[in-house]
């Protein structure tokens, strides 16, 4: 929901409205988040994503006008900040707690980091005690139950967004609060699962096929980043820890395990079967793919 300023397309709080009038009224939801973490050039430059944690009259007016079109609750996701100079987390949690919203997720890095560095969960803590009396969650670096354990201290609840990427699992391993050594094939199961929905929401025809091969290899991006239990040294896996070249326990885990794009590929011929002539894949993420 944009309307084209005189040099860039900025959010619109009535087209925010409509938005969220449309979405409550005709979509069976439980609730509408805001998303102001988004850290890409080509939102943040059209004053959308992270931009508008710089504007914070911009970003009340909106989180107000968005509660009052809503029939369901309202949230909003962001950032501690643009940039290190910038850290505006803390006044803003204090000041969008007056909106209306029902909760506040926050990201423990800045837009300037994006994914470098660790999560601040310090900053996150204290983002926590500003939002008071409503909800806040904490993101970032969130790869196993240890992980949720030691962070669970510093918010209501914690969100989990490129730790289930990598491995789906996690959720089960949080509730049974123990790592789980999943074998390739249970993976594949998954994968195979993945393929399924994919099939039955985009069809089984060519482009329902090739839509599918899409986002399976996007996915494959982060999902190759998983370190079997039964192969690491010292548990648990750390998010940020780039994977060491290592041999799987079978060939199925060897492949899943590799870095280069084209043996994703070759996964999703696997449970697509073959890809058309010329057909070339680059990631979304490129920086998930080196050599």
């Amino acid at each position: 929901p944009y309307y084209q300023g005189r040099d860039k397309a900025v959010v619109s709080t009535q087209s925010t409205g409509k938005a969220v009038e449309l979405i409550s009224s005709q979509c069976d939801v439980d609730f509408i988040d805001l998303n102001v973490g988004c850290p890409i050039d080509l939102v943040f430059n059209r004053g959308a994503g992270s931009a508008l944690m710089d504007k914070a009259n911009r970003l009340e007016q909106i989180l107000t006008g968005m509660v009052q079109c809503s029939d369901v609750p309202i949230s909003v996701k962001m950032r501690i900040g643009t940039s290190d100079s910038k850290l505006t987390g803390l006044s803003l949690c204090e000041r969008l707690k007056n909106t209306g919203i029902s909760h506040i997720t926050v990201h423990g890095r800045t837009r300037q980091q994006r994914y470098t560095k660790h999560a601040d969960w310090d900053y996150i803590r204290r983002c926590k005690e500003a939002a008071d009396p409503i909800t806040l969650f904490g993101n970032g670096d969130v790869l196993s139950y240890e992980d949720y354990n030691t962070n669970l201290a510093a918010a209501h609840g914690v969100m989990i967004g490129r730790g289930a990427l990598i491995k789906p699992w996690i959720f089960k391993e949080i509730k049974e609060q123990k790592h789980w050594d999943i074998s390739s094939t249970e993976r594949m199961e998954i994968v195979q699962r993945f393929v399924r929905y994919g099939l039955e929401h985009w069809g089984t025809d060519t482009s329902g096929v090739e839509k599918t091969r899409h986002f399976l290899l996007e996915w494959l991006s982060f999902l190759h980043r998983y370190i079997p239990v039964g192969v690491l040294e010292v548990l648990p896996q750390r998010i940020n820890q780039r994977p060491p070249y290592y041999q799987g326990r079978d060939q199925l885990e060897t492949l899943m395990c590799s870095d280069n794009a084209q043996d994703w590929v070759k996964i999703s011929e696997i449970v697509l079967g073959k890809v058309p002539d010329a057909f070339n894949f680059v990631p979304k993420h490129i920086a998930n793919s080196y050599n």
